[in-house]
C-alpha cells in the first residue's frame, strides 16, 4: 500500500514536508503548484518552492518529491515540466482539482475539468516534454459539478499518456463538505482506466483509510487535510500505528519552531503556527485550549515560550 502527501497551497512546504516525512513512512510528497502562465520560469522559482531539487528531488529522509504545475496552456507546462524534470524533480503532477476562485477564474484548477480536451492536450504536451521515466501524474475531481463526468475525465488523463491520476472524490461543487465524498466513483472507475488511481478525499483516520481501500478497491491513498490534523497520520493510515500524543505533538511544534526561526519564513512563523493549530484542534482538545493563549500574539519568541511552558506543564504533571 501507498501513502502519499498531497499539496496545499500556502501550507504543506518544505518545511512541513521534512518534519512530516521524517516521522511518517510516505511514498512520495507533492509540493504546491507552480502557477504557469505565459514563460518558462527561472530556475529560482522551482528551487524556492521545491528545494529539495538540490539534494536529487528527495526530502532528507530519502522521500521522494514531485513538482507541481497548474495552468492552461500545453506548450508553457511542457516547457516548465522539461525544466523541473531537468533540475531534479521525481516526476510532474498537474493540477486539475485546486477549486479556488483566483486560480479557477485564470483557467487553471478545477475549471479545466468542464474542458477534458484541453486535459488531454496539457498532458500529452507535458508527456511528450519530459524523460519517459519520469511519472506524468494528474490531480483531479470527480468533476465540475456532476461526478458522472469522471469516467470522461479520467480517460483523458490516460489516453494523453499519464501514468496514473490521483482523484478527490468530490466535485468541485462539492467543496471540502464530509458529506460529499463519493468514493463509489473511484471503483467504478477502476475498471474503465488502464492507469493507476491513488484515492483521495476524507482520510482522518486508520479506519477511513481502511474503509476509503475498501470502497475504491486502490491500492494508494494521499493524504492532505488530515495529515495537519494528526502529524503522523502516514503511518497511522499505513501500518495501523498509534495516533502521536499531545506531548508528542508539543514536541514536534517546538521543532518546527525551531526550523521556521531558522528558515527563510522566520517573519511569517506567528501566522504559519497558528495555522498549523487550526488543524491540530479538529484531534486534540489540548490544541484548541493553547490556541487562545497565542492567538493575539504577533511575535515567534512569545509564541515559543507559551509551547514551552505547556510542555514543560506536561512534564511536571507527569512526574
Amino acid at each position: 500500500m501507498r501513502v502519499i502527501l498531497g499539496p496545499m497551497e500556502g501550507v504543506l512546504d518544505h518545511l512541513m514536508r521534512e518534519m512530516l516525512t521524517e516521522i511518517n513512512d510516505y511514498d512520495l510528497c507533492v509540493t504546491e503548484f507552480v502557477r504557469i502562465v505565459d514563460q518558462l520560469l527561472p530556475k529560482s522559482v522551482f528551487y524556492r518552492l521545491c528545494p529539495e531539487l538540490h539534494q536529487g528531488g528527495k526530502t532528507a529522509t530519502g522521500t521522494p518529491v514531485r513538482v507541481q504545475l497548474l495552468g492552461q496552456h500545453p506548450g508553457w507546462l511542457a516547457e516548465n515540466a522539461h525544466r523541473a524534470i531537468q533540475l531534479g524533480s521525481s516526476g510532474i503532477d498537474i493540477n486539475f482539482g485546486c477549486p479556488a476562485k483566483a486560480v479557477n477564474k485564470s483557467r487553471g484548477g478545477a475549471v479545466l475539468l468542464q474542458d477534458p480536451q484541453r486535459m488531454y492536450d496539457i498532458v500529452k504536451a507535458v508527456r511528450k516534454a519530459t524523460d519517459p521515466r519520469k511519472p506524468v501524474t494528474a490531480k483531479v475531481r470527480l468533476g465540475w459539478d456532476d461526478p458522472s463526468h469522471c469516467f470522461e475525465i479520467a480517460d483523458a488523463v490516460a489516453q494523453a499518456g499519464g501514468d496514473e491520476i490521483v482523484i478527490h472524490a468530490r466535485t468541485k461543487v462539492d467543496g471540502y463538505k464530509a458529506d460529499t465524498i463519493k468514493w463509489d466513483y473511484i471503483r467504478q472507475l477502476k475498471g474503465k482506466v488502464s492507469i493507476p488511481i491513488i484515492a483521495n478525499g476524507e482520510v482522518w483516520n486508520y479506519q477511513d483509510g481502511q474503509r476509503c481501500l475498501e470502497t475504491t478497491q486502490t491500492d494508494a491513498l494521499m493524504v492532505c487535510r488530515g495529515a495537519l490534523n494528526l502529524p503522523n497520520l502516514g503511518n497511522v493510515v499505513k501500518h495501523n500505528a498509534s495516533p502521536m500524543t499531545w506531548p508528542e505533538v508539543l514536541q514536534l511544534l517546538l521543532r518546527y519552531s525551531e526550523y521556521e526561526i531558522k528558515g527563510d519564513k522566520g517573519l511569517y512563523y506567528p501566522n504559519r503556527v497558528k495555522q498549523w493549530f487550526a488543524y491540530l484542534r479538529h484531534q486534540y482538545p489540548e490544541a484548541k485550549a493553547l490556541f487562545v493563549d497565542i492567538r493575539s500574539l504577533n511575535k515567534a519568541a512569545p509564541i515559543i515560550d507559551v509551547l514551552k511552558r505547556a510542555y514543560a506543564n506536561i512534564n511536571v504533571q507527569t512526574a
